[in-house]
């Protein structure tokens, strides 16, 4: 397979995906949202024209690995285009019939219909990316984990099962790889086809854009293996052609309506530093 030598090179490139800027403060203060909350968890927020990196929680931010969940959609989709597993954002994958339940009981009405990749990315449809995964095959995303250092940080991570990997907790990334992907992959410097593959990913991960800014992230959702949920967003804002890049990681209770949370979280804490005004 073609692209099964490509990759072989590309191990040598090692870790990709830890982003340690030199300017790092530390801003305790956003530990106020989380405790409104109810739960725990950590906030980074790197500005690239600036070189200025803030975080809150930092051992947890650098040093804490968990579940990537559905943020895993962004390395799978790219995976699924460089392979041609997914031959583009228009490609469908019809419904398998099934009718899946979210944890918290309420029907996945949104996954339960044929699908195209951009819209099973916007709704996070883990039967699409299921599928997507099976078609790529073990060996081949295994290769290219390890050719991404994907979740290196304590030790190689091995796919058990490649269609779930991602939410069993058999793969685990920190929050600080999350910031280095998402970075790399806004600058077009992951070792993929730019046109084909990144900028694709890039599009779709686009979720509000206007005159004043572009917000573009993914979210995750799952489980620890004490039963927490967790969740997750990662992506970026640009203003005026600048952008700043974001991981929140948010742990509570099993039944905590994290989906809620995790966006109420990200969007307060963006808002009061003022962002989404177009003035930075």
């Amino acid at each position: 397979m073609k692209q099964l030598l490509q990759l072989s090179w590309l191990i040598v490139l090692g870790y990709l995906f830890s982003c340690t800027p030199n300017n790092v403060t530390v801003d305790n203060s956003i530990g106020a949202y989380f405790d409104s909350a109810k739960v725990t968890g950590s906030f980074g927020l790197y500005d690239n024209g600036q070189n200025n990196f803030l975080v809150y929680n930092l051992p947890r931010f650098k040093d804490s690995a968990y579940l990537p969940a559905s943020t895993f959609k962004i390395v799978n989709s790219l995976i699924g285009l460089e392979t041609g597993a997914i031959s583009g954002k228009d490609m469908v994958i019809p419904w398998d019939g099934k009718v899946h339940i979210f944890p918290g009981g309420d029907t996945a009405k949104d996954w339960n219909k044929d699908l195209t990749m951009e819209e099973a990315f916007k709704v996070s449809a883990l039967p699409y990316y299921q599928e997507v995964a099976r078609r790529i095959g073990k060996d081949t995303m295994q290769l290219w984990l390890d050719s991404l250092g994907y979740g290196r940080r304590y030790g190689r991570p091995v796919i058990q099962h490649v269609d779930s990997f991602w939410i069993d907790n058999s793969v685990k990334v920190t929050a600080d790889e999350q910031m280095g992907l998402v970075k790399k992959l806004y600058f077009n410097q992951l070792p993929f086809h730019k046109k084909s593959t990144q900028d694709v990913v890039k599009e779709v991960m686009i979720r509000e854009k206007n005159a004043n800014y572009t917000l573009a992230y993914k979210t995750g959702l799952g489980f620890r293996e004490n039963g927490r949920s967790l969740g997750w967003i990662v992506g970026w804002i640009e203003e005026n052609k600048h952008p700043y890049f974001f991981v929140l990681n948010v742990e509570g209770d099993h039944d905590a309506p994290m989906i809620e949370i995790r966006k109420k979280l990200l969007m307060s804490i963006l808002t009061n530093r003022g962002f989404m005004q177009g003035k930075k």
